[in-house]
């Protein structure tokens, strides 16, 4: 097994997450994506198939993308000198495994290697948050890896399709 960014692959190797939207997103828009620094794409491949891949991208929180209650308990973590009206954070655009690797634990040691990443390799950019818009039926997952939602469910539209989640990055260094 190997994790590598997707540029360094020449052709990519089946994959099938059992979701649409995430397989096309890897067989047909990633480069793309990568190419006009939308994200940063890496695949975990054997020998015959990709296994996984995620996809990351910046972003921030702010004030407005949190209620206020949240807003107010997130900047009580944060010493009062360092108050911004955002803080910086960076997103997994995109996190699939192949059906073929699922109930192996490789979605979870994925979000701890970019948790790891963020926390201890951030030489050249800092972010103080992961966050992620999943699916609904994902929240789970996100949830035993340590994510928190950033709007109470009844802040949610009734037709929306993925919950936005948030991880303080220092939270889980201490």
């Amino acid at each position: 097994m190997r994790l590598v960014r997707l540029e360094e692959i020449e052709s990519l190797k089946p994959f099938d997450c059992g979701d649409e939207d995430l397989n096309d997103f890897l067989l047909s828009d990633a480069r793309l994506y990568n190419e006009q620094f939308l994200t940063n794409t890496f695949v975990l491949e054997d020998a015959n198939e990709t296994i996984a891949y995620y996809s990351l991208l910046n972003d921030k929180i702010s004030q407005t993308t949190l209620s206020k209650n949240l807003w107010r308990k997130l900047r009580k973590s944060i010493p009062h000198e360092k108050h911004l009206g955002s803080y910086p954070a960076v997103k997994i655009g995109r996190l699939a495994v192949s059906k073929n690797y699922r109930g192996m634990d490789i979605g979870t040691k994925l979000v701890g290697a970019i948790m790891r990443i963020f926390i201890y390799h951030h030489e050249n950019s800092a972010c103080r948050f992961l966050t992620v818009d999943v699916y609904k039926d994902a929240v789970p997952f996100y949830e035993k890896n340590g994510f928190k939602k950033m709007v109470n469910d009844t802040e949610l539209p009734e037709n929306a399709l993925t919950v936005p989640l948030y991880l303080d990055l220092k939270q889980v260094k201490s």
